[in-house]
């Protein structure tokens, strides 16, 4: 963030159901000093709880310093909505720093590109900082735990919702904690690993050093009641608008990764130990904590059914799993998220290696460093595993086992295929 910029800063705050943005929001409010704070507050009811637990704790009136948006998700379908109110907002009110509370369900990623665009709002306002509030007793279950935990705080539909399009509306609602909880911490600049007091020490070096992998540039601070200094919250201009959505913890590694590999003569699917030269006196995380990661590459393609199969039983250590595959009789790019006990598969795109020949030379001419082997052009997967106490050597030994043979890539057509095509919807291959 420019500190010179007339902007107003912007404050996002994300995280699941119950890990404490409300009242991280009233702290705020209270020990801001002279700082003066508006709030814009997005719950997921019809009646918009929060915004009343916040007008109640502060001197500010909801029809003046919190704007409210019920009923719906920032993240989607209330984009207009965020747009209108938070150029209200500037319209009608002097203030110092924007707050946005973004509902339990919501992605940061989409509300903060309303704030980097071409439009109005990007014209008054200035993204300072992406926070995810971490419910730390929750987050640890979910991804150390012995059983797969509810999401605090749902709200539960009743008989009488009956009505398609409510049904839609509350589908989001119904994702897997897991996916929600990566996805706010991939985008992060700073996390508040909040409830410490309900977790033991080496349990919260472990939570600190799960987050470290999923998003390595964020700011770990660890809470109780979403207590914090405002200084280390607002104004620390961590935001960059140029990389939103780049370099989470997978991205990095697989960076990383083909860095290290690229000119080597080892074969796709090794591994490359690295440490960053930036740091010595940090232990890598998997000789203390024992969180670690590996990316996967090959270049053939996997048997449909022994990779679902492999994907369906992941050890319970592993946190995330993402990256391209390449799938016998898929010829798309087929991207694979996991989180947790959630399993998702998607298309990505073609493979340029697929595309009329013009296309290919116009796409290899813009991309000098896409790697391209003779036979196969650009298909190839690339997969990162993070997780915590990895038996990478057995995993890279199923994933490898999970290759085509020569006989069945002749035969690839006639393989059950749970992947999805071209043009078709993401598959659930896991879930809770």
């Amino acid at each position: 963030m420019n500190a010179d910029s007339d902007d107003i800063p912007v404050t996002v705050l994300s995280g699941s159901l119950g890990a404490g943005k409300t009242t991280l929001v009233n702290h705020l409010l209270r020990n801001a000093g002279n700082l003066d704070l508006a709030v814009l507050v997005n719950d997921i009811g019809s009646v918009n709880v929060d915004a009343d637990l916040v007008a109640d704790g502060s001197d500010l009136e909801v029809d003046d310093g919190v704007a409210e948006l019920s009923n719906g998700c920032i993240c989607c379908e209330l984009q207009d909505d965020l747009e209108t109110a938070v150029v209200r907002l500037a319209r009608e009110r002097d203030f110092d720093h924007l707050l946005v509370e973004s509902s339990g369900i919501s992605e940061p990623a989409p509300v903060a590109r309303l704030f980097t665009t071409t439009s109005r709002v990007a014209a008054r306002y200035e993204i300072d900082a992406l926070v995810t509030v971490l419910d730390t007793r929750l987050f640890l279950d979910t991804f150390a735990g012995d059983e797969v935990p509810e999401r605090r705080g749902a709200v539960q539909p009743t008989d009488s919702d009956d009505d398609p399009d409510d049904d839609a509306a509350d589908g989001d609602d119904r994702r897997p904690l897991s996916d929600l909880l990566i996805e706010q911490l991939e985008v992060a600049n700073v996390v508040l690993l909040n409830k410490a007091d309900q977790c033991d020490p080496d349990e919260l070096e472990v939570a600190a050093e799960l987050v470290r992998a999923l998003q390595p540039d964020a700011t770990t601070i660890r809470t109780a009641f979403s207590a914090i200094d405002p200084g280390r919250l607002l104004g620390v201009g961590q935001f960059d608008p140029d990389r939103l959505g780049e370099l989470a913890g997978w991205q990095r590694a697989l960076e990383d990764d083909h860095d290290d590999a690229h000119g080597s003569d080892h074969d796709d699917s090794h591994s490359h130990d690295r440490h960053d030269d930036h740091d010595h006196d940090h232990r890598h995380p998997d000789e203390v904590y024992g969180v670690d990661s590996f990316v996967f590459r090959a270049q053939r393609p996997f048997h449909p059914e022994r990779f679902t199969t492999v994907l369906r039983n992941l050890p319970d250590g592993i946190v995330r799993s993402k990256g391209t595959a390449w799938v016998a009789d898929r010829d798309v790019k087929i991207d694979i998220a996991q989180a947790g006990p959630s399993v998702r598969a998607s298309v990505r795109g073609p493979w340029i290696d697929a595309l009329p020949e013009i296309d290919q030379e116009l796409y290899r001419s813009n991309r000098p460093g896409l790697e391209w082997d003779d036979d196969h052009g650009d298909r190839r997967t690339e997969l990162v595993v993070i997780g915590t106490d990895l038996e990478e050597r057995d995993l890279r030994s199923r994933l490898t086992e999970c290759l085509v043979t020569d006989e069945e890539w002749n035969r690839s057509s006639a393989l059950e295929n749970p992947f999805p095509r071209e043009g078709e919807e993401p598959v659930v291959l896991c879930e809770p």
